[in-house]
């Protein structure tokens, strides 16, 4: 009987990768792998062929069964990826060796494509450090047995040759279809990121917008109960400064959550200056009024610094003058917010930071700058942020009020 080497064909059985979900897919990956097992016919027709006792086409035909079953456990069992396969693997990687060797050597040549399934298997569930040799083994294995139950010469390039390429393929293929698990998963951890960082921000400028416009109004609502019912005139202001903030502090928080709301250090200067003078605290700020090389993240950094350092005054210093600098210092290349105060003063020598300087060091990193906090000089308290300029300074012209 001539023997029908068409054996390369295995090479796309391999089933390697993610698990199948739902019956449908595993009649899917079922039918697909069952394709390629008729390139078995060839073992097939010699159990067939009459050329044996039935006791041995009964052994020979359950070993064949046996193999068969075996392989399609191991290219349809998605396997971890790894330095080492499970023990399972190996031991049905070797239950296929030992039925290949055995059913080769007692029924002859027509059995040899046994090897290249072997080769296969190899390739499709041992980790890439292991099949590279096991591959090649398995092919050295197929040729020296082939030596002794086959003289022809067509034995090499219908066996060997598709036993290698058949391997190294389904080896290829594993990395691939691993590498696309590890770029799924690593797709789902930078969403996981995003989304992290997106409420880490909203969370940031939500208290920034809030602490702020609700001190505020906490404050102008004391003095305008203060004020009744001996000056009513005053306290109406209050209570109409008191809507203005409230409908200014809906806006912010509208933009906030969109993600367009970036505040200016000019327009925070004048915030400051408002909410310092409703507290009765004295303030001196000192803003440039041209910024050279700090682009928009960097000034919208300095310009959060400079709202919280503001709130932290009118809410927990008690202090009588605010002075708020901002310099340039092209020499080191970074511009530096500077907030003190003469009030109380944080009460141990290292001061303590709360959730908004927290967050605020947070939102200065990501723009790459630094925020430090000390004790002033006169007892009272000095926040310091500094943010890195993107080219030289020149020509600024500074800007003062009180």
């Amino acid at each position: 009987m001539t023997p029908r080497y068409e054996a390369a064909a295995p090479a796309a059985a391999g089933a390697a990768g993610p698990a199948p979900e739902g019956r449908k897919q595993v009649l899917v990956r079922l039918l697909w792998i069952g394709v390629w097992l008729l390139y078995l016919a060839s073992p097939v027709s010699d159990l067939f062929g009459g050329r044996y006792s039935v006791a041995v086409s009964i052994l020979a035909g359950a070993g064949l069964t046996a193999f068969v079953l075996v392989y399609l456990a191991v290219v349809f069992t998605p396997t971890p990826g790894g330095e080492r396969a499970q023990r399972w693997v190996y031991a049905a990687i070797g239950v296929q060796l030992a039925l290949s060797f055995g059913l080769t050597a007692g029924l002859g040549r027509d059995w040899l494509v046994l090897f290249v399934y072997v080769a296969v298997s190899c390739g499709a569930a041992l980790p890439p450090a292991q099949a590279r040799w096991a591959v090649p083994g398995v092919t050295a294995a197929l040729a020296g047995l082939g030596g002794c139950v086959d003289r022809q010469a067509e034995l090499y390039p219908s066996l060997v040759v598709p036993a290698l390429l058949g391997g190294f393929s389904m080896l290829g293929v594993t990395q691939l279809v691993r590498t696309m698990r590890e770029l799924r998963e690593a797709r789902r951890t930078v969403a996981q990121l995003a989304a992290t960082e997106e409420r880490l921000r909203l969370a940031r400028d939500l208290h920034d917008l809030l602490g702020h416009s609700l001190s505020l109004i906490t404050l102008k609502s004391e003095l305008a109960g203060r004020m009744l019912p001996a000056r009513p005139e005053d306290a109406a202001r209050q209570v109409a400064d008191i809507e203005q903030v409230s409908r200014q502090a809906l806006v912010d928080v509208r933009k906030a959550v969109s993600g367009y709301r970036r505040p200016t250090l000019a327009g925070e200067a004048a915030a400051a200056r408002g909410a310092l003078a409703s507290a009765g605290v004295a303030v001196r700020v000192h803003v440039p009024d041209l910024l050279p090389g700090l682009d928009r993240d960097a000034e919208g950094a300095l310009a959060w610094a400079l709202r919280e350092a503001a709130t932290n005054v009118v809410r927990h210093s008690g202090a009588a003058l605010c002075v708020c600098a901002v310099t340039l210092d092209p020499a080191a290349g970074q511009a530096v917010l500077t907030v003190s105060d003469d009030g109380r003063g944080p009460a141990g020598a290292a001061p303590a930071r709360g959730n908004g300087l927290t967050g605020l060091a947070e939102r200065l990193a990501l723009a790459g700058g630094t925020l430090t906090t000390d004790r002033a000089g006169d007892g009272g308290f000095t926040l310091r942020a500094t943010v890195p300029l993107s080219t030289a300074v020149v020509g600024a012209t500074p800007r003062s009020g009180g």
